[in-house]
């Protein structure tokens, strides 16, 4: 696989799923502490991350959560739901982005503590956190597996998630699924690049606990990294504007979950079919996770 070494993709894995002691440590803590509500910021990359922790989150318990855009609450005037009673969690892998340190320095200014995830504990972030995870492996998965365990845990906590502990020791299976995974997809990622790395403009559509992913890659990765035009949008707003711009020869990237959003990708599937030539079904539910329960997929 091109430019993907495996054996540090494993290590690496590793060495995130050993956080989970002192994830659970840091959940235990807070709950202690106590809180009112959570107030999750990120942005960009972050928010995309954060977001399908949140979703799920939100399936099991009725305290409020909220996933804030870090530049968007620094200039917010109704900041009512953030006050010393709420739970702040925030990440920057590289412990410098300039607006999580804003958002994180305004939430000091108010006296509320911040708890967080950065590569090690001398970044500008790391030297503001009150609770900090230290992590020096910055892939998505891994981000992911640490969110979910700390936010999984927060509910364990209060009684809400009671199989986190299953949930917990099956994760350390999932690096193995993923480069297996990666193996699978490795052919037909192959033809997707050749058929479409040269197209002008591409649309990627997405829901529910993929959207994050959805609005991530096409954002992160591709406008960022490859500088490759994109248009990301959820398989429920698409039918409100982006629909007119699909046309026989324009790409459409459809990712379909496994959750209760998933009759809206299969709608937008539908509409596609009959107008361009050029989809791209990607659907998680072909992937097969060996040692998780279907429940935690």
């Amino acid at each position: 696989m091109r430019n993907f070494e495996g054996e540090k993709y494993l290590e690496e894995g590793k060495t995130a799923y050993g956080k989970r002691a002192d994830i659970e440590a840091m959940a235990d803590r807070l709950t202690e502490r106590g809180y009112k509500n959570i107030v999750v910021i990120g942005i960009g990359g972050t928010w995309a991350e954060w977001s399908p922790v949140v979703h799920v989150m939100r399936h099991y318990t009725d305290l409020p959560i909220y996933l804030e855009n870090a530049a968007e609450l620094c200039v917010r005037t109704d900041k009512r739901f953030l006050t010393k009673e709420s739970l702040v969690i925030t990440a920057s892998a590289s412990g410098d982005t300039k607006e999580i340190l804003a958002a994180v320095s305004m939430c000091k200014e108010m006296g509320i503590e911040v708890a967080g995830f950065t590569k090690h504990p001398e970044t500008p972030l790391g030297k503001e956190l009150d609770y900090i995870i230290a992590n020096p492996c910055g892939d998505c998965e891994a981000s992911y597996l640490l969110f979910f365990m700390l936010g999984l845990r927060l509910l364990y906590n209060r009684g809400e998630f009671p199989d986190y502990v299953k949930f917990a020791d099956q994760m350390a299976n999932v690096f193995e699924n993923l480069v297996r995974i990666r193996e699978e997809f490795e052919p037909r990622a192959a033809e997707i690049a050749r058929a479409y790395a040269k197209e002008p403009y591409s649309i990627f559509v997405g829901s529910g606990t993929l959207w994050g992913e959805t609005y991530l890659f096409a954002m992160c990765i591709l406008e960022e990294m490859q500088w490759v035009r994109t248009k990301s949008v959820t398989s429920a707003d698409f039918f409100h504007g982006t629909l007119e711009l699909v046309e026989k020869d324009v790409p459409v990237f459809l990712f379909k979950g496994e959750d209760e959003y998933r009759a809206l990708d299969e709608r937008v599937e539908r509409f596609c079919r009959d107008v361009t030539d050029k989809l791209v079904i990607v659907d998680t539910r072909e992937y097969k996770l060996e040692g998780i329960d279907d429940a935690f997929r």
